[in-house]
């Protein structure tokens, strides 16, 4: 059975809070629901397997998701909650070949866990941030708590409420990107939530603006500045990245820059890596 680790200095290992397809039992494939859209060629309900699910829980299209319209699974991350509900939380025993109640409550259990470790990734980046060290101890503690309720047995997690607890820690985020974007001369960028679907904001001055939860989709970002710019819950689908600077952005994750577009000129913070479907470069 696969251990849930933590470093040195406590925190979570990286690859712990990076989906692990290999030790997972397909979760997102089955757990999740699905509408035919531009990002998925079908419709398919929670709990059903995908179509292209294999019996040894790989993806048959794997390598042309793409091309054959689900665009939608290549973004996708469970920030490892797929291999820590499978390995851990059930120990191992898969959904196949088990009662069919014991396949619901692991496909029930899958979507709270993911919301938990999405809030580790996060505090585990803040607590990396030496300008937000004002708040470390309440940022360690909510790690701490996180990963308590993380670890609960299959039925505490299937009745846990994770809203109060993810309100408790976007507070402190929030803090934290406070603190850190203070020195720098976009800390009154302030475009959170704001409808930016389709802007021209090529070139534009966006360091350390506070972009949290903003309407980025089909942005036109190329050459942007964006060191150091909040982009927690910024929607990112299919913006163009091109020769755009995120040195530094705070909470990028992997699924926003999935959904993105770039190229070789586009800088990443060293948190994330760059898409195979990008153009490869730096």
């Amino acid at each position: 059975m696969r251990e849930h680790t933590a470093d040195r200095a406590g925190l979570p290992a990286p690859e712990d809070l990076r989906g692990d397809c290999g030790s997972c039992f397909g979760l997102c494939c089955v757990a999740l629901p699905f509408a035919r859209s531009a990002d998925f060629a079908l419709d398919k309900d929670a709990g059903t397997p995908c179509a292209n699910l294999r019996t040894d829980h790989r993806c048959g299209i794997h390598a042309t998701l793409r091309e054959r319209g689900f665009t939608g699974c290549t973004v996708y991350d469970c920030f490892g909650a797929g291999q820590r509900v499978s390995q851990v939380t059930f120990a191992g025993e898969d959904w196949r070949g088990r009662p069919p109640e014991h396949g619901r409550r692991m496909f029930e259990v899958f979507p709270v866990v993911r919301h938990l470790h999405e809030l580790l990734r996060y505090l585990t980046e803040a607590l990396a941030l030496p300008a937000a060290r004002p708040v470390h101890a309440d940022l360690r503690r909510a790690l701490d708590e996180t990963e308590r309720l993380a670890g609960g047995t299959p039925e505490e997690l299937a009745a846990l409420d994770v809203g109060p607890h993810r309100q408790h820690v976007n507070a402190l985020l929030l803090r934290t990107s406070e603190l850190v974007r203070s020195g720098t001369r976009g800390r009154k960028k302030n475009r959170r939530n704001a409808d930016l679907m389709g802007a021209r904001l090529k070139g534009a001055d966006l360091a350390g603006a506070d972009l949290r939860g903003a309407y980025l989709i089909a942005a036109d970002l190329t050459g942007a500045d964006l060191r150091g710019a909040d982009l927690i819950g910024a929607d990112l689908r299919d913006a163009d990245l091109s020769d755009a600077d995120l040195t530094g952005a705070l909470f990028l994750t992997q699924l926003q820059v999935n959904a993105a577009r770039g190229g070789p000129g586009t800088w990443l913070p060293d948190s994330v890596t760059r898409p195979v479907h990008w153009t490869a470069g730096r």
